[in-house]
């Protein structure tokens, strides 16, 4: 089964305050959203697992293309998350499709980032967004890190594609002051803390 891609979207912002101070560096935000032809739309199909194979060299393709639209220094990206966008035709669960090709494509181009990628899901019509969830690549539990980017493709999905996204931050949000675990104080035992 080939991967049909329609088109792609990559999105960055920088932020420079939130009604405080300025940072003395600007966040950056980043997203890539890929599009493509759903292969099981309009039917049920019993084992999907194969496909996230076909699907590997696209996820590494987009968190490559993420992080060089983020200035391509890949040591700066401190902050990831993942999300799918089903069109109407398809299932929930063709959107877990990304789980594996997405988040360990990130993990692997960032080294071995140890916490889990967030994800979430969902069907939607053209023009859908979705809030990907964004935590720290090495310790979930840092707080200042919880945070989410909201995205979407103009015109898609249409009822019979998929809409496969990854984001990634370059630190935690701006202004953090909500206390827990500091990115400084990770001991990066277990993904966690």
């Amino acid at each position: 089964m080939t991967v049909e891609v329609r088109k792609v979207v990559t999105n960055v912002e920088e932020i420079h305050h939130e009604g405080g101070p300025v940072a003395a560096e600007p966040l950056l935000v980043g997203s890539a959203a890929v599009v493509i032809a759903n292969p099981f739309s309009g039917r049920y199909v019993e084992e999907l697992q194969p496909y996230m194979e076909e699907l590997k060299p696209l996820g590494l393709e987009m968190a490559e293309r993420l992080v060089g639209a983020m200035g391509g220094n890949k040591a700066r990206i401190s902050g990831f998350g993942k999300a799918s966008i089903v069109g109407g035709a398809g299932e929930l669960e063709h959107g877990a499709l990304w789980h594996v090709p997405g988040g360990y494509a990130m993990r692997e181009l960032l080294g071995d980032a140890r916490a889990i990628v967030p994800s979430a899901k969902k069907v939607g019509p053209a023009g859908a967004r979705i809030d990907v969830p964004i935590t720290h690549i090495n310790a979930s539990y840092v707080r200042g890190h919880f945070n989410a980017v909201e995205v979407g493709v103009p015109g898609a999905p249409e009822a019979d594609e998929l809409v496969f996204i990854l984001a990634m931050t370059s630190g935690g949000r701006i202004h953090d002051r909500m206390g827990g675990l500091r990115a400084e104080d990770i001991k990066g035992e277990d993904g966690l803390r």
